[in-house]
């Protein structure tokens, strides 16, 4: 019995639909614009979340990250008295490897903009150098395609050697391997000893695609020690087993025992988490999406009135015929299922509609932004669910109107 409603309603939905092509299409024009601007909304909004939060996997939940300012924003965000903390130094580097309980691995690090990267008559203007201590390998993620990377001796007397990302050596080195030659980045000259295996690009610029990573000890030689006109941050990974709050604490307590600070005065560092930034970003994810939802939900609205004067106009226009099916035994759920399983396709197809709409927006986009759009399952389900109850809310009135008919007077009234 539901099979056979399903199939009579299915039916009945494309007479109407053929019969009336223009009306449909206009009434039907509503729900694919609102499907279209809340779908296309969520498909950007989880395809840069994906790429964002892919991009900070790369950069360790796990690590924390010591600087003068923290990640967390709003409103009351006092950065006038964050710009008057100092940056890490050094030393400080230093003394928190050696006094530190809890730390596996720490990494002093800065980047700094060169004049010229060249090799032979080819060059980059502006590259952005990173200079890293030793521990890097062990802080960031990341596979090396060719050669390898600083042995402690290079990082520790500040060698001329270099890493440099995919996109570097194809700019410098056309197609030949750049292991073993020198080239020149910031003033210096330098000895390339290994290439990063590509990450590709992101949209929060993380990746190693066109670095140039240095010791930190050669920029300490090459320009002096003093990197507060650099913005250093120190990063830290705890040993295996140590959960992160407790590496943060002891990280606390060690820094202000370095800096000498008393314990009624206010801490002059940030302890720093990608879990922090994750927070700030689903925020702002959320109410990208509630945005949305605003946009769309007034197309949403106007095509379910348009789906509701459709089953009001097709239940006057067969009114004979369902006096004749309740005259010849029709149930009234019969024929209230039967106009609301109509209503429910009709929104369904304008749903429909609306997510091939997003679907070759996608292609579009994909090519002319280079950017990964991908439309999700999750997100067709939550189109196709949006305009199924859409449907149900628009027709079941003219449903429940036309089962509660006599079935008398619906005969009399053709």
């Amino acid at each position: 019995m539901l099979l056979r409603l399903l199939r009579e309603g299915v039916i009945f939905a494309f007479l109407a639909l053929w019969a009336n092509k223009l009306r449909t299409f206009l009434s039907l024009l509503g729900i694919t614009i609102g499907i279209f601007a809340v779908i296309s909304v969520f498909t950007f909004v989880d395809s840069w979340e994906a790429q964002i939060k892919s991009s900070l996997s790369n950069l360790g939940n796990e690590v924390i990250y010591i600087e003068k300012f923290p990640w967390t924003f709003g409103s009351d965000y006092p950065w006038w008295k964050y710009v008057m903390r100092p940056v890490p130094t050094y030393k400080e580097f230093e003394q928190l490897q050696s006094r530190s309980e809890t730390a596996a691995a720490v990494c002093l690090m800065t980047t700094f903009q060169g004049k010229l990267a060249k090799y032979g008559k080819n060059s980059i203007q502006d590259p952005n150098v990173m200079a890293v201590s030793h521990d890097f390998d062990q802080v960031r993620d990341f596979e090396i395609d060719r050669g390898r990377y600083f042995s402690p001796a290079e990082s520790y007397l500040g060698a001329r050697a270099i890493l440099i990302g995919k996109e570097v050596a194809d700019q410098l080195f056309l197609g030949l391997d750049p292991i073993g030659h020198e080239m020149i980045v910031f003033g210096q000259k330098v000895r390339v000893i290994g290439t990063f295996k590509p990450e590709g690009n992101n949209s929060i610029n993380t990746s190693l695609d066109d670095a140039f990573v240095v010791p930190v000890n050669l920029v300490r030689k090459t320009r002096g020690a003093d990197f507060s006109n650099m913005y250093p941050l120190i990063l830290v990974k705890g040993k295996e087993g140590i959960p992160v709050d407790e590496l943060k604490d002891d990280l606390r307590g060690t820094l202000r025992a370095i800096r000498k600070l008393k314990p009624a005065q206010e801490e002059n560092f940030a302890l720093n988490q990608i879990s922090l930034l994750a927070n700030q970003l689903n925020q702002l994810f959320s109410a990208i999406g509630v945005i949305g939802w605003i946009i769309g939900g007034f197309s949403i609205l106007v095509g379910g009135f348009g789906i509701a004067n459709i089953m009001f106009v097709s239940v006057y226009e067969r009114t004979s015929q369902i006096g004749i099916q309740k005259a010849l035994g029709a149930k009234n759920y019969f024929i209230l299922f039967q106009f609301l399983v109509e209503s429910v396709v009709l929104s369904l197809l304008g749903g429909i509609l609306g997510l091939f709409m997003v679907y070759l927006m996608t292609l579009v986009a994909a090519k002319a932004l280079d950017f990964d759009i991908f439309l999700s399952l999750a997100n067709i389900n939550l189109g196709l669910f949006v305009s199924a109850i859409i449907g149900v809310l628009a027709g079941i009135l003219p449903a429940i109107r036309a089962s509660r008919m006599n079935p008398v007077d619906a005969i009399r009234a053709s």
